[in-house]
């Protein structure tokens, strides 16, 4: 098989980047590890910045997101038994944030490729990388007993953390930063009424909680939980009267509790692979980055990179300029470190650490009073939150 670009990887940023390629006449292959089925049962974040919204609606895949998705100009952080709005609008000029989930969001995706008959290939195995350093890069993968070839001009690894793309990249090459946090999110999926039609970020001495939503019948909770836990060891009553315990009494007293619909406990980790290119092989999404999910990042962060690998392929093949592509590692980091910086410092106002001494919780509090009394502090985390500008 031949194709222009080869992307590794059918999630939201692979499938995105085939879209939007496909729409503009550049012949693109999709593989994806994983069946149709397991990739739509994966539960992922549902907070989507006002860039990401529009890359969805200029790959003519924004119908149903307008339709169904609910449009959010603040959240709230509740602390001390008080909780207070971020007026998101009010200090990014009027921008919002699109509750949607991803699952939802991926299904779009698929529908669209379908529409156009792209080419996603699902289940293959034992994905291999070739002459990524040459001009005639090409990929591998095994269907059955048989070894299938793919020559392309472009490989876009957007496989993520576990995928091969970044491991093709030599070692000496590749530099790696990672920090890990020492907890992790309990998160339960329930067919319940939200407890609040903005997004709650908790703080209580019990450690962190978020209640957010998929919908207006689907919720979605979390809770800060030592890395030794395991899911089993949370009942749905168990979960449900920790987060109660979390909340402001008034909020907790409004809380609709029910059945989980999905339970899982996700680590929290920080993590940078530069350079992004290598050869004419470029990273994109959680194959070179991930963030933890307090300031809902992670996705709207792989779709930046999909928004420059977009543009620098669109210039190549229609304008001959490879600028786009030769700027694209240095561009795409530069974007992402702010997002790190960003998920950093929601995770540390908002979580409580085991080895945090006096000293250390003083400063979080006294960083949580300047915020709320500093609108350049405000502005600053409400424009972070709706996504600087690609």
């Amino acid at each position: 098989m031949k194709t222009q670009v080869g992307i590794i990887g059918g999630g939201p940023s692979g499938l995105m980047l085939s879209q939007l390629l496909h729409l503009k006449g550049i012949d693109n292959i999709v593989l994806e590890k994983h069946s149709r089925e397991y990739v739509l049962g994966r539960i992922r974040a549902g907070v989507l910045e006002h860039g990401f919204a529009e890359l969805m609606r200029e790959a003519q895949c924004g119908d149903r997101m307008d339709a169904e998705g609910e449009i959010h100009e603040g959240f709230y952080i509740a602390e001390g038994g008080e909780k207070r709005r971020v007026d998101l609008a009010k200090h990014t000029g009027g921008n919002s944030v699109v509750v949607y989930g991803q699952t939802e969001l991926t299904r779009d995706l698929y529908e669209a490729r379908d529409k156009m008959n792209g080419t996603v290939i699902h289940n293959v195995e034992d994905v291999k990388l070739h002459g990524l350093k040459s001009d005639a890069p090409h990929i591998t993968y095994r269907s059955g007993d048989d070894i299938i070839r793919i020559d392309c001009d472009y490989v876009i690894g957007a496989d993520g953390f576990h995928g091969v793309s970044r491991k093709s990249i030599p070692s000496d090459v590749l530099k790696e930063y990672e920090k890990v946090y020492p907890f992790g999110w309990l998160g339960v999926l329930s067919r319940t009424k939200p407890v609040s039609p903005e997004l709650i970020y908790a703080k209580s001495d019990r450690g962190f909680a978020l209640c957010s939503l998929r919908s207006q019948v689907l919720s979605r909770y979390y809770i800060q939980v030592p890395l030794t836990d395991n899911v089993e060891d949370w009942s749905d009553d168990a979960f449900w009267e920790e987060l109660k315990a979390r909340l402001p009494d008034d909020v907790a007293s409004e809380l609709e509790t029910g059945p989980s619909i999905e339970k899982s406990i996700a680590p929290l980790r920080s993590f940078v692979a530069e350079p992004m290119r290598y050869g004419n092989l470029f990273l994109a999404g959680d194959a070179a980055h991930i963030v933890p999910p307090t300031g809902a990042r992670g996705l709207n962060s792989a779709a930046s990179d999909i928004y420059y690998l977009y543009h620098a392929l669109l210039d190549h093949y229609e304008n001959g300029d490879d600028t786009g592509l030769d700027n694209y590692s240095e561009k795409a980091l530069a974007r992402i470190w702010k997002a790190q910086r960003f998920s950093w410092w929601m995770t540390t106002l908002l979580h409580n650490f085991p080895d945090s001494i006096a000293y250390d919780q003083k400063l979080q509090q006294t960083d949580m009073e300047y915020l709320f009394s500093s609108k350049a502090a405000m502005t600053s985390l409400a424009e972070n939150y709706v996504g600087l500008p690609f």
